[in-house]
């Protein structure tokens, strides 16, 4: 069964990161049918694979269903993030039929213009302390490890997953004084360069709303894509322009579609790639 929609935006998939959902992303990239999907950052996590190696078939597996939705006609537009800033030096390049660009705008069909970034760039601690970043970053790793451990027993004891890094994002003061002025410095340089919102992602929290700022008046949509850490997220324009923020899961359950739980035992990428996840991404030549 395919997932047709106009537009599909993921970000923070973190490959190369033991804790992602590839199988749920897999499983969707397979069925999804859109015109144009939007890779909003984070993707492939160079820093967890500097720090430890994990680089399974299933991460190949996405990559290729990535591009293989460009060979079904789809455009495919790529904006780096912090933990994929090395292929920031492709902008402006077509990579295996992906385009890789800094950032994007977005025009919706019922005719608004969204800037699309992965959001880092308006995070001070990651704009002037990349060494907090990755302690950061580090942190969270650890955090979802011990989280997954936790829901081992949780289940066991037949109660539902919980996240101790949401529950800390939602009730610590100084976290949540973070998200709200990331994303009003989101809102407020969409609403300079006269667009009418921002999708978004970095900060692995699933947000869509309307909000109006003080100064212009002017209401303006805040869409943050989430993660596939936790709780796999996706943003999709439906084909009237509206906008949604799905839960993976469930439009998978929903729509009877299995979840792969072997290993592929093999996967081949695009030829026009050479991947290697310790070196990086080179262009064919």
């Amino acid at each position: 069964m395919a997932l047709e929609y106009r537009t599909v935006f993921i970000s923070d998939t973190h490959l190369g990161f033991r804790g992602t959902r590839s199988r749920e992303l897999s499983a969707f990239l397979k069925h999804v049918r859109c015109e144009r999907l939007y890779l909003v950052g984070d993707i492939i996590d160079f820093w967890a694979l500097k720090q430890r190696w994990h680089w399974p078939l299933m991460h190949n597996q996405v990559i290729r269903r990535i591009l293989k939705t460009t060979r079904r006609g789809t455009t495919v537009v790529y904006i780096p993030g912090n933990h994929d800033d090395a292929l920031r030096q492709y902008a402006g390049f077509d990579v295996g039929g992906v385009t890789v660009a800094r950032q994007a705008v977005h025009r919706t069909a019922d005719g608004r213009s969204l800037l699309i970034t992965h959001g880092d760039e308006y995070d001070m601690v990651v704009k002037h302390s990349k060494f907090l970043s990755m302690l950061g970053s580090w942190a969270y790793d650890h955090l979802v490890n011990l989280n997954r451990a936790a829901n081992v027993v949780r289940k066991f004891l037949g109660r539902p997953p919980w996240s101790f890094s949401k529950y800390l994002k939602l009730r610590v003061k100084s976290a949540c004084t973070f998200i709200s002025n990331f994303e009003q410095h989101l809102l407020t340089e969409a609403q300079r360069r006269g667009l009418d919102g921002v999708v978004c992602g970095h900060i692995h929290v699933a947000a869509l709303r309307d909000e109006t700022l003080t100064e212009g008046g002017k209401t303006l949509t805040y869409a943050n894509c989430g993660d596939w850490i936790e709780h796999p997220s996706a943003l999709v324009e439906h084909a009237d322009g509206r906008l949604e923020l799905v839960d993976v899961e469930r439009v998978l359950a929903d729509a009877g579609i299995a979840v792969d739980t072997a290993e592929p035992e093999h996967v081949e990428l695009d030829p026009r790639i050479n991947f290697d996840p310790h070196l990086g991404l080179e262009l064919a030549t």
